[in-house]
């Protein structure tokens, strides 16, 4: 993956950011703005080809969240961490963390109907991400994680 990264503003070695937010369309919208903005504070252009990644790839998994994930309550959270070597940037990994460990994602997406109104999110999430999977959030909920190769 190319990037538009500016030397100017070279991020930590390892930087984290985290937001709990409410599993309602705003909490799911907040979770894309938020997550531009990082990673434009961590020296991207907004115009650059991972922005527009990020924000696919957030608006999907945190609009799985308050679809598939919602507990009467409870919000979810979303956290980026970008992993850097010799002051340049190797890996973003975005996670979405909600209370619903019961309701895992399919791994294939290909049952959703050409005509149909859902079930591509997770397609769109393996066609931009390099890696991306589930893991369990004791004690009941769920992390879908996706990682971006920077190159570096």
């Amino acid at each position: 993956m190319t990037t538009d990264f500016t030397l100017a503003d070279q991020p930590d070695p390892m930087s984290q950011v985290k937001w709990q937010l409410p599993a309602t369309p705003l909490g799911a919208r907040r979770a894309r703005l938020n997550a531009v903005q990082q990673v434009c504070a961590w020296g991207w252009k907004p115009e650059s080809h991972l922005v527009e990644c990020v924000t696919l790839i957030v608006a999907e998994l945190a609009s799985n969240a308050i679809t598939h994930g919602r507990r009467r309550g409870l919000g979810f959270q979303l956290r980026l961490s970008l992993d850097s070597f010799a002051g340049l940037p190797k890996l973003l990994r975005i996670e979405v963390t909600d209370p619903r460990g019961e309701r895992l994602p399919c791994q294939k997406s290909g049952d959703a109907s050409a005509d149909g109104e859902s079930g591509r999110g997770l397609l769109i999430v393996d066609t931009l991400a390099d890696r991306w999977g589930t893991v369990p959030y004791p004690p009941y909920g769920k992390t879908l994680w996706c990682e971006l190769d920077l190159g570096g």
